[in-house]
C-alpha cells in the first residue's frame, strides 16, 4: 500500500472496508448478471438489508440498473471496477502477496484475485476471467494450445471474449474423457476455446486406467501417434490443479492405485501425474494423454487454480514446475499457500 493509501486508512480505517464491500458487490453483480438481490446476498454473504441499502446507492450512482431480470451492471459500473482493480490490489494486500508467491514459487508470474472460490462462487467467474484474458494475449499466429478438464477450465471458456476470430488457434484435448463428467471434460473444454476463438479442435476419446498391455497398444494407433506429435508441437499449455485424494476418487480409481497414492504420500494431481509435497512424481495413471516432459517444453504454461483447499496441492506441484509457468488463483488460496510457506520457515 501507498503513503497516501495507507493514510487514508489510518485516518479513515472504515473507508476501506466500505469500499471493498462495494466493490465485491459490483463485481459480484458484473459477473453473474442478472442477478437479483437474494441471490447477491448468498454470493456475498451479507443480509439482504445490506444489499439493498448498498446496491440502492450503487444504482443511484448509475453504476448499475434494476430491470425485471435482476440487477445488471452499466458501462459506467465497469469503468468504475477496471479503474479500481490496480488499487484494490494494493488496499487488500493482494499485490503484495502475489509477489512474495512470485518469489518463492520461483516462477513466471502469479496473479491472484480477491476473495476465495471455496466460500464464493463467484470467485471461479473471475479467476476465469483472469486466465482467459491471459490466454489471449498469446493468441499470436499458429498456436496450438494442450487444455486440461475441469470446472476451472470450464470457467476460462465462459470468459473467452469471442468477439475476434483466430481461425490458426488449435486446441488440444491434453487427456481422454470417457468415465469422466461430460461438461468438464478436457474434450468438451477444447471445442468450447475453438467455438469462442473461431479456431479448431482435436479431441481424444480414451479412458483414463488402461493395462499395460492395453496402453502399449494404442501407443501404436495412427490417432494416438498423431495426438502426440500434436503434444510436441504445443505452444501453450493451460491446465488445473487437483488435490490428490479427491482426484483418485473422481477418477474412480482401484483400491490398488489409491493405496500406491497414499503411500506414496501424493498431495497434488496434474495431467494424471500425483506429486508429493516436495514436487516428485509418486504414481501417473497410464493414459495417452500429454505427458509431462512434453508439458515442460511448452513455450507458455499456464496453472489455474483457486480456493484455500487447493493450497498444499498448488504448493506440492509447483515445487518442480518451469520457470516460466503462470500461475492464475485467488486470494484464499494465495493466503494458505503464505501461510505454509511461513510455517515453513520460508522453505
Amino acid at each position: 500500500m501507498d503513503a497516501l493509501s495507507s493514510a487514508q486508512n489510518k485516518l479513515l480505517p472504515e473507508m476501506s472496508v466500505l469500499l471493498k464491500k462495494r466493490y465485491q458487490i459490483l463485481q459480484t453483480i458484473n459477473q453473474e448478471q442478472p442477478i437479483g438481490r437474494r441471490t447477491l446476498s448468498e454470493f456475498s454473504g451479507m443480509t439482504e438489508r445490506d444489499i439493498r441499502k448498498e446496491t440502492d446507492l450503487l444504482r443511484e450512482q448509475q453504476l448499475i440498473e434494476m430491470k425485471s431480470a435482476g440487477m445488471v451492471i452499466t458501462r459506467q459500473g465497469e469503468e468504475v471496477l477496471d479503474s479500481l482493480k490496480s488499487f484494490m490490489q494494493k488496499l487488500t494486500g493482494i499485490a503484495d502477496l502475489a509477489d512474495r508467491l512470485k518469489k518463492h514459487l520461483g516462477i513466471s508470474d502469479v496473479i491472484v484475485v480477491p476473495l476465495d472460490s471455496d466460500k464464493a462462487v463467484t470467485v471461479k467467474h473471475q479467476i476465469g476471467k483472469e486466465a482467459a484474458r491471459l490466454l489471449e494475449a498469446n493468441f499470436i499466429g499458429e498456436t496450438k494450445v494442450a487444455v486440461t478438464g475441469g470446472s476451472t477450465m470450464a470457467a476460462i471458456a465462459k470468459e473467452l471474449k469471442g468477439d475476434k476470430a483466430y481461425p490458426s488457434l488449435q486446441f488440444i484435448a491434453a487427456r481422454g474423457g470417457l468415465g469422466e463428467d461430460v461438461l468438464h471434460q478436457a474434450n468438451t473444454i477444447a471445442s468450447a476455446f475453438a467455438e469462442k476463438t473461431g479456431g479448431s479442435f482435436k479431441t481424444l476419446y480414451l479412458p483414463d486406467h488402461l493395462s499395460e498391455e492395453a496402453f502399449a497398444m494404442m501407443m501404436k494407433e495412427p490417432l494416438i501417434k498423431e495426438m502426440m506429435d500434436l503434444y510436441e508441437q504445443t505452444d501453450l499449455v493451460v491446465h488445473g490443479i487437483g488435490n490428490a485424494e479427491e482426484m483418485a476418487l473422481r477418477r474412480q480409481s482401484t483400491e490398488e492405485e489409491v493405496q500406491m497414492i497414499t503411500e506414496g504420500g501424493a498431495v497434488s494431481e496434474a495431467f494424471g501425474y500425483y506429486f508429493d509435497a516436495e514436487g516428485n512424481v509418486v504414481y501417473r495413471i497410464r493414459s495417452a494423454g500429454i505427458q509431462l516432459e512434453q508439458v515442460h517444453k511448452a513455450p507458455v504454461i499456464i496453472a489455474v487454480a483457486g480456493g484455500h483447499s487447493k493450497a498444499k496441492a498448488i504448493l506440492s506441484y509447483f515445487k518442480n514446475a518451469p520457470e516460466r509457468s503462470v500461475l492464475v488463483t485467488d486470494e484464499g488460496a494465495a493466503t494458505e499457500i503464505n501461510n505454509l510457506i511461513e510455517n515453513l520457515g520460508g522453505n
